[in-house]
């Protein structure tokens, strides 16, 4: 049975009533029981588990650390394109968005590697707006290579594609693919997306499952914090993680845990998330799988940021642009949202080794492989 058809039989409704049903003694249990297990995960992302967030915290650190070290991962973005055929009403990318549309060119594309290989990273994630006639397969094809001759680790974050799209970029050299829900639940989902083949969300609830099968080596999962209620968004997520990791134990994941940001003609948060609940958050998911990777953008802010690293993140970036050739011509106006962590990366790096934590630039070679 596909996730698909799981989903199809999950009551919504009925997990909402359970996840806000919990106890402190559900919760106290699921602190001691909760790798693997979707009913600690629910425990933990309920508000029963706000007054037990210390000694969450406190566990989320030592499985951190024994899985990972010090070690934080640092990746940086390059936006491909601002080009998009969908309407989502969160997104400055947004067809009917009143903004000047880019691609990159070759020697545009050229040009933003070598400031990013400059400042250092190796792990590189393309990102481009959803539009398959002019920013598809064949300019991912063709871009891929070129790309791949500076950079061990590429990963994309596109529209879904085909498996045989996601094989033939594998042949390639891509290594990663994150692909985020925006939200689980499809009443939600419905609304803000209005236009183009992103309405369609049972087609892209089953992307990862058709980039699992292509043989890409990681999967980023995601959803877009505050369009609706994060607990039940991030328990829904959690459901999807483990079909995955158990009918796709091959591949590694991630998650990522991005708040609705300011944008062009964007939305405001139906549900906030304040700072206290994405740490609670992030501690619930790395007590339920210490073997899962967590990333972390700059949407926030630095000091909060510097505080969350030690609680389970182990991917960061540093420096982003997010428009297409934002490093070498910044404050163009094109931008996807705003960000938070404006720091540069050499300000983000002296932090961290203050805090006693360890920036890893490269951890992957096709050669060790």
């Amino acid at each position: 049975m596909s996730f698909t058809e799981q989903f199809k039989q999950l009551n919504l409704d009925e997990l909402s009533m359970r996840l806000y049903s919990t106890t402190a003694v559900d919760v106290e249990h699921a602190i001691s029981h909760s790798q693997g297990n979707i009913d600690s995960l629910m425990a933990l992302l309920s508000p029963a588990a706000k007054p037990h967030l210390e000694q969450m915290a406190q566990k989320a650190y030592q499985l951190t650390r024994q899985r990972f070290g010090a070690n934080i991962g640092l990746y940086l973005p390059l936006y491909l394109s601002n080009l998009c055929a969908n309407e989502c009403d969160y997104c400055g990318f947004s067809m009917s968005n009143k903004l000047k549309r880019k691609t990159l060119s070759d020697a545009e594309l050229l040009a933003e590697m070598n400031i990013i290989k400059q400042r250092g990273f190796d792990s590189i994630l393309l990102v481009s707006g959803e539009h398959e006639t002019k920013v598809g397969i064949e300019y991912f094809k063709h871009v891929l290579p070129i790309v791949k001759q500076q950079f061990s680790y590429v990963a994309i974050e596109v529209q879904p594609l085909t498996e045989s799209e996601y094989q033939a970029l594998v042949a390639l050299g891509l290594d990663a693919v994150m692909v985020y829900q925006e939200t689980y639940q499809p009443h939600t989902y419905r609304k803000h997306h209005t236009r183009g083949k992103k309405q369609d969300f049972l087609y892209r609830l089953a992307t990862p499952e058709r980039v699992a099968a292509a043989g890409v080596d990681k999967i980023g999962l995601g959803v877009l914090l505050g369009l609706d209620d994060w607990r039940l968004d991030a328990l829904l997520m959690g459901f999807h993680l483990r079909y995955l990791e158990k009918h796709y134990w091959r591949t590694r994941y991630s998650i990522s845990l991005p708040r609705l940001r300011p944008c062009t003609g964007g939305v405001t948060p139906k549900v906030e998330l304040t700072d206290e609940g994405l740490v609670q958050m992030i501690c619930a998911f790395r007590l339920f799988n210490a073997q899962l990777e967590i990333s972390l953008s700059t949407r926030e802010t630095p000091e909060f940021r510097d505080n969350l690293l030690p609680l389970g993140v182990t991917n960061i970036s540093a420096g982003s642009s997010t428009e297409p050739g934002g490093y070498q011509n910044p404050n163009s106006q094109l931008d996807q949202f705003e960000i938070s962590d404006d720091r540069s990366v050499n300000q983000v790096i002296e932090k961290m080794q203050l805090n006693g934590l360890n920036p890893v630039w490269k951890d992957w070679e096709s050669a060790w492989y």
